[in-house]
């Protein structure tokens, strides 16, 4: 699948996920329409990541789904993922093409048009544009924080590659992003921590089909 054709992204956090585990919520929602799912899981050690990485590998291969690992480019070769996705304080864009090859897919989070176009030009594929509307999934420089689909629309009339909105969005809101030019939204907590994230994630994506 091509990021032009993702429409929603689970990006995973155990512990954001109302005490469930990672490998329940992920495989359950790959059934709801789950379109790529990120392996993010701030604060747990590299090893228990790595050995979580290989069961999502296992059951991304077996939905045909792709799986893009958060900030860790070795993580992402050790468990063969589709790719990953850097942050501004991460490794470089074009070091992840060298270590994962052309064929890997590879994000960048962005805030600003400046970022975006940078971003670009040295080979992401895709962009993760945010925190759109806030989020206290991690910390964010008040500058970067709650952008609005404003920002999303500037950015997205400003490069070619496919963007996603990230930050505070819930099918209460996506549309919005979706209609400012992102081609889909990636969320943590309102997936992980909804009461039914089956559910949750259907809204979602029928929310963004819609608005598509």
């Amino acid at each position: 699948m091509e990021p032009s054709t993702w429409r929603t992204h689970l990006v995973t956090q155990e512990s954001r996920s109302a005490g469930r585990d990672t490998l329940s919520i992920v495989e359950s929602t790959l059934e709801a329409g789950v379109d790529v799912v990120q392996l993010r899981e701030k604060g747990v050690d590299a090893r228990s990541r790595y050995r979580l990485g290989l069961r999502l590998r296992e059951l991304t291969d077996e939905a045909g789904v792709p799986l893009i690992v958060n900030d860790r480019i070795d993580l992402a070769r050790a468990v063969s993922a589709d790719g990953v996705h850097l942050g501004q304080s991460d490794l470089p864009v074009e070091i992840a093409r060298d270590q994962l090859g052309p064929d890997a897919i590879v994000g960048c989070s962005v805030s600003t048009v400046e970022e975006a176009t940078t971003a670009e030009a040295v080979g992401a594929d895709y962009l993760g544009v945010g925190a759109v509307f806030g989020t206290d999934s991690k910390d964010v420089a008040t500058e970067r924080d709650g952008i609005g689909p404003e920002r999303v629309r500037t950015i997205a009339d400003a490069v070619d590659v496919p963007i996603v909105g990230i930050g505070g969005i819930d099918a209460d809101n996506a549309a919005s992003v979706i209609e400012a030019g992102a081609a889909g939204v990636a969320v943590i907590s309102a997936i992980t921590a909804a009461n039914d994230p089956d559910a949750a994630a259907r809204e979602l994506r029928e929310v963004v089909d819609d608005a598509r």
